[in-house]
């Protein structure tokens, strides 16, 4: 099946939007005192409202390569975890990982949220569903186009370029503070989803399942430290 057309031409903005909205909804909960889990909840209708008013326009969700994408993302999954299980906890402690700069492998979650189900809904819905539309709109289908070309919307999304390409990997890498080593090889596996499928789609359902399946993880093995 060859990609979907993009839609019409749009801002920007419509890209950026969602990232922005979720960034500084992050930062602001560190400034301010607000009863636990209210940002959180806060911050997913805030996101969910700026996709749908937003991004809904350029925002197509009709993947090519569907099984592709469900390997990809098991694929990603299974890369994320697999330092840990490999090496011991211990791995993710080191000095290289953990730092002022990178931030500290564990979860920013009260413990009282952890047994909290409407949290733990909202948590997982929004990994699973929301993170993955606005990371791959900014990362893939924005900046790895924009910085080929200014006026983006003439580069065909997933045209590789080498320095676009390894820019974004790296951001991508440095957003995933003590996880940025999977999270390096995570964003090239993504940047090549993108390039090999030409589809925005195909990595937004990539992305949605690594995250479903980290979630299940957490949840389920109590690995909290993945939900930073």
């Amino acid at each position: 099946m060859s990609p979907p057309r993009e839609k019409p031409r749009a801002s920007a903005w419509a890209y950026i939007a969602p990232f922005v909205a979720f960034v500084v909804l992050m930062v602001a909960e560190r400034f301010f005192e607000a009863p636990a889990g209210w940002f959180y909840f806060l911050r997913f209708a805030a996101v969910l409202g700026v996709i749908l008013g937003a991004s809904r326009g350029v925002l197509v969700l009709r993947p090519s390569a569907p099984w592709g994408s469900l390997a990809m993302g098991i694929a990603a999954f299974a890369i994320w975890i697999a330092p840990d299980l490999l090496f011991g906890p211990g791995y993710r402690h080191s000095p290289i990982f953990e730092n002022p700069v990178s931030g500290f492998a564990a979860s920013s979650a009260p413990v009282g949220l952890k047994r909290n189900i409407a949290f733990l809904i909202v948590r997982t819905l929004g990994c699973t569903a929301l993170v993955p539309i606005l990371e791959e709109l900014f990362w893939r289908g924005w900046l790895m186009r924009w910085l080929i070309e200014r006026d983006f919307q003439t580069v065909r999304i997933g045209t590789y370029a080498p320095f676009a390409f390894w820019a974004v990997a790296l951001l991508f890498a440095s957003e995933h503070g003590p996880y940025w080593e999977v999270g390096l090889i995570a964003g090239v596996a993504y940047n090549w989803w993108c390039v090999r499928t030409k589809n925005l789609a195909d990595c937004i359902l990539a992305h949605a399942v690594t995250n479903g399946l980290l979630s299940a993880y957490v949840l389920y093995a109590g690995q909290w430290q993945y939900w930073l």
